[in-house]
């Protein structure tokens, strides 16, 4: 994508789009899921030669998936997908010589079996060759200009940061068995990672071209974009793949009442806090259309979500963050599972189908809506949805009646929107804080309003909970 900001204008534009997604390989183990990090850097460097003259670069991605480098600074193998299995059961290994509470005091991160600590344990022996971890975002910065470091709102996802004091939590990941020389130097969002290395500036034709940090976990810079009046009490849904649900805190949320409801401490741009839940979000919508597709029964989303909305209303709901949804699989038969285990009766169309997945989205949304006000004491006059959810406006107006407040649906493109203010900002732009962003994303993003008009929600919430599927 390529942005252009000044006084009362931002716009996108988007230059190359490509596909991302795992790629199995057969070893030792049986097989193991990667990412094809040397064909995303490929597409980057197409990118950058399409996008013709720009002043600066910022790279986000998703969070805690790493490569690691040699002493040479080499790359040791594909960086692991973090749905791959090689981390089933460490969680439990780690936590006998670290406790939960205790992980959650220092990095106040909500327990998820792929955070970075649990995929750096699993390494196991590899780990002695390796001289440094870099996040992807990193990653493909080093590759850009030969700087190593890492960025502070994604390391801040690795449950190896210590989020009071803002810095590597060392003692935690040598009591883990993680080499602290793993850790690199930790960067700012607006910092200068460096200017492209001299053959690629030559190759692209673009020389001093500095490379900015950014809010490098995508969730850090699609909050930086979501359109919130100074005055409001706001959650946000940056919608997506996975859905990230919260709230934005000056400070980190650390006591009991945050860890019973596994509820995460991010840090964010301008050192804000970013207190949310991870659900599983879109994940299982798009994965049950690749699972049609596979079977010769191809479906068209806008056709299915019509469907859906003329389908009945919580006929049947399920936990999206049950474990059986988070690897890649045949969605619409694990959903019929589920729905059989906890006593419901399967749906039995594609809309009934995606009617069920979209409610019980909206449901997570709620539960994690209202328990992060209960937490915090703050209450929720309003949901922010961002990302491509915003689009989905079944399920922004399910969020809505679940939620009981109003939706402000937008803008879509979040995470680049707040990757290029940020940008912009480094790079002598007058936004001098969040609110200045955020006031320029309201003047210039195309939103929509959805309010609340009610519904069983409590019952089906209920239901879940009666059925032992959510705590």
């Amino acid at each position: 994508m390529t942005g252009t900001v000044g006084p009362g204008r931002l716009e996108l534009a988007e230059v190359r789009r490509f596909p991302n997604g795992g790629v199995r390989v057969a070893d030792a183990t049986g097989s193991t899921l990667h990412w094809d990090v040397l064909g995303l850097y490929r597409e980057v460097l197409a990118g950058l030669g399409d996008a013709g003259a720009v002043a600066g670069i910022g790279i986000d991605s998703w969070a805690v998936d790493y490569g690691l480098l040699d002493a040479d600074g080499r790359l040791l193998g594909n960086p692991v997908h973090y749905r791959d299995s090689r981390t089933d059961g460490v969680a439990g290994r780690v936590q006998r010589g670290l406790p939960a509470r205790e992980l959650f005091a220092v990095t106040g991160l909500q327990e998820l079996p792929f955070n970075t600590l649990y995929q750096l344990v699993a390494e196991g022996e590899r780990l002695a060759a390796a001289e440094t971890m870099l996040l992807i975002p990193d990653l493909l910065g080093y590759w850009l200009t030969g700087r190593v470091g890492a960025e502070r709102t994604n390391a801040s996802t690795t449950q190896l940061y210590d989020v009071r004091a803002r810095t590597w939590a060392h003692d935690l990941a040598e009591r883990a068995g993680i080499p602290t020389r793993l850790l690199p130097a930790l960067r700012d969002p607006g910092d200068r990672v460096g200017t492209l290395v001299p053959d690629l500036a030559r190759e692209l034709g673009k020389p001093e071209l500095p490379v900015v940090a950014v809010g490098s976990h995508d969730t850090a810079s699609a909050v930086v974009a979501v359109p919130a009046e100074p005055s409001t009490n706001f959650a946000y849904v940056s919608s997506g793949t996975w859905s990230l649900v919260g709230l934005e805190l000056d400070e980190p949320e650390l006591g009991e009442a945050a860890l019973a409801a596994n509820f995460t401490n991010e840090t964010g741009v301008d050192g804000k806090i970013r207190f949310l839940r991870n659900v599983m979000g879109l994940w299982v919508l798009t994965e049950t259309l690749r699972t049609w597709a596979v079977r010769g029964e191809p479906a068209d989303l806008a056709t299915v979500l019509a469907e859906a909305a003329d389908a009945p209303a919580l006929a049947a709901v399920v936990d999206l963050d049950a474990p059986e949804f988070l690897p890649p699989g045949d969605m619409p038969a694990r959903v019929a599972a589920v729905c059989r285990k906890t006593g419901q009766r399967p749906p039995e169309s594609r809309g009934a189908l995606v009617r069920c997945i979209v409610d019980s989205l909206a449901l997570a949304y709620r539960r994690a809506v209202r328990q992060a006000s209960e937490v915090t004491g703050r209450p929720v006059d309003v949901v922010h949805v961002v990302g491509g959810g915003a689009r989905n406006e079944l399920l922004c107006r399910l969020t809505a009646d679940a939620c009981g407040v109003p939706v402000l649906a937008g803008p879509v493109e979040a995470a680049a929107l707040g990757n290029v203010l940020v940008q912009a900002r480094a790079l002598g732009a007058d936004l001098p804080d969040l609110a200045a962003m955020r006031r320029l994303i309201r003047e210039t993003q195309p939103l929509r309003r959805y309010e609340p008009r009610g519904g069983n929600w409590a019952a089906a919430e209920e239901r879940l909970s009666g059925a032992g599927v959510v705590a």
